[in-house]
């Protein structure tokens, strides 16, 4: 039996018709669907499954009907199972989610036919330490970002990479991204687009203090370590934009690249330039 969970973002207004949609085009070619809360209102002849219980139910691939950090929520779930995404876009840029609603038949035709490719996406291990000691850790597909939670003053940072020394940075945060993530925060504070497979990560200062502090790419065989120094307000440390917790001064952001990937599907008529094209709004020629 073939399977596919949904998952969506509620208060969508579109989201009851495309729901609608997916899970009737599904169960018309013999899939076994899987559907969250929001979805199952209007997706008759599904079984509910919470984005949570989507791994047991072991999906050939999750479909996911909303933005790009609901894709982003999703692909936390489901990458270390291996489970392939199919990103439609409710949203208004949709980096990740790249199909949209008009499109939605022919991808699901593609994807059944077997017309599709998988495009591995890097993830960023992040460990906390504070006082020597691990405290927390996350996995993040778009970027790992420290800054602090209230008014905006500039913080101390200290940033070393495979243990040598790089630099001390005064400035609003730091963010260090994957190439998934170059099209995001990264980019809004300067930071370089990088190409989905390119072997790196992006280190980005947020309104450094000096003019001279730029965005810094290094290998993703890097481990990147980022000190806390100083913080006038309370430091706190986003995954996604979506997890986090609040940082003391002295601790230490530790980054590198994880052992999971995110498995997105893709499809061969398009590529991430054309992405850029439509989404960024560039000039054809």
């Amino acid at each position: 039996m073939k399977r596919v969970s949904i998952i969506s973002k509620p208060g969508k207004p579109e989201l009851g018709k495309v729901a609608r949609e997916v899970s009737q085009w599904l169960l018309d070619h013999g899939y076994q669907v899987t559907a969250d809360t929001a979805a199952l209102e209007s997706s008759p002849g599904c079984e509910p499954a919470e984005p949570d219980q989507v791994v047991e139910k072991r999906p050939d691939f999750v479909v996911v009907l909303g933005g790009d950090g609901t894709l982003l929520s999703a692909a936390r779930k489901v990458a270390a199972a291996g489970i392939p995404i199919l990103g439609v876009n409710l949203g208004s840029l949709g980096f990740l989610t790249e199909i949209r609603q008009d499109e939605i038949a022919w991808a699901l035709d593609e994807v059944d036919r077997g017309h599709c490719q998988l495009s591995l996406r890097s993830m960023i291990h992040c460990q906390v330490v504070r006082d020597g000691k691990c405290v927390a850790t996350y996995d993040a597909l778009n970027d790992v970002v420290m800054n602090q939670r209230a008014v905006a003053r500039i913080t101390e940072f200290e940033v070393q990479v495979d243990g040598t020394f790089v630099s001390k940075y005064q400035a609003d945060g730091m963010i260090v991204a994957s190439p998934t993530g170059s099209t995001a925060y990264s980019l809004a504070a300067g930071g370089p687009i990088l190409v989905p497979d390119v072997p790196g990560f992006i280190i980005t200062p947020v309104a450094p203090h000096a003019l001279t502090n730029r965005p810094l790419v290094v290998r993703d065989t890097a481990v990147i370590e980022i000190r806390l120094i100083l913080t006038r307000e309370q430091g706190y440390l986003t995954i996604d934009g979506q997890q986090g917790l609040p940082l003391a001064e002295g601790d230490i952001v530790r980054c590198k690249k994880s052992e999971q990937q995110v498995k997105l599907l893709s499809f061969r008529d398009r590529s991430f330039f054309q992405i850029l094209r439509a989404k960024l709004k560039w000039g054809e020629r």
